[in-house]
């Protein structure tokens, strides 16, 4: 990995897709890649941890009361309630968080979190939709990844009917079909918002 620099100050990219669309791998690959550069925006939520997570590195897992206090402090720079009392959303103290250490945010979040960040800060805020091949592709990996039961895989395909419509509200649509060719795709638009260049 080539160590690089950039030459902007306080931005932030948002990384936003129906669930399923390969959103989080994309953000993990640009984490990975510019490490120097990019800070992970990590979201608050009420949902379950599921195995694979870690909590304060995927999503600080708190309760729906601690949310909701949190809510009523104005400690949220954005927030939803995804699903019925399932609730996400981005602490201000994040922003803080990366930006004291000089990095570039990166966050990744649903579709209308990302709109009321755009809103937020503008031109300082790039958004990225990723968007599957088709709808039934999208509907396949859902299915594929077994983590879901009957009833809540349904309502993450309706979410996603729903969510697919926003796509052209954001600065681009990156359509993740070959996924070597998505991260080469999502580096380029890093290194372009950003300007990086190579250090010698």
């Amino acid at each position: 990995m080539k160590k690089k620099k950039h030459k902007r100050k306080n931005k932030m990219l948002v990384f936003t897709a129906p669930s399923g669309a390969g959103k989080t791998t994309v953000v993990q690959h640009l984490l990975d890649e510019y490490r120097d550069i990019l800070g992970f925006s990590v979201s608050a939520t009420t949902r379950k941890k599921r195995k694979h997570e870690r909590g304060g590195k995927d999503y600080y897992f708190i309760s729906e009361e601690e949310f909701k206090k949190n809510i009523e402090n104005n400690e949220f720079l954005e927030w939803q309630e995804v699903y019925n009392n399932q609730f996400y959303g981005t602490l201000k103290s994040e922003v803080e968080r990366i930006w004291k250490k000089g990095k570039i945010m990166v966050f990744d979040i649903d579709v209308k979190g990302a709109l009321n960040i755009k809103k937020i800060y503008g031109k300082d805020c790039f958004v990225v939709f990723i968007a599957p091949p088709s709808i039934d592709v999208l509907i396949e990996r859902l299915k594929n990844r077994g983590t879901e039961s009957e009833e809540s895989l349904k309502k993450r395909i309706e979410r996603v009917r729903n969510e697919m419509e926003f796509k052209d509200k954001f600065d681009m649509v990156l359509v993740n079909d070959f996924l070597p060719e998505t991260f080469r795709k999502a580096e380029q638009i890093v290194e372009r918002f950003l300007e990086i260049d190579e250090e010698e």
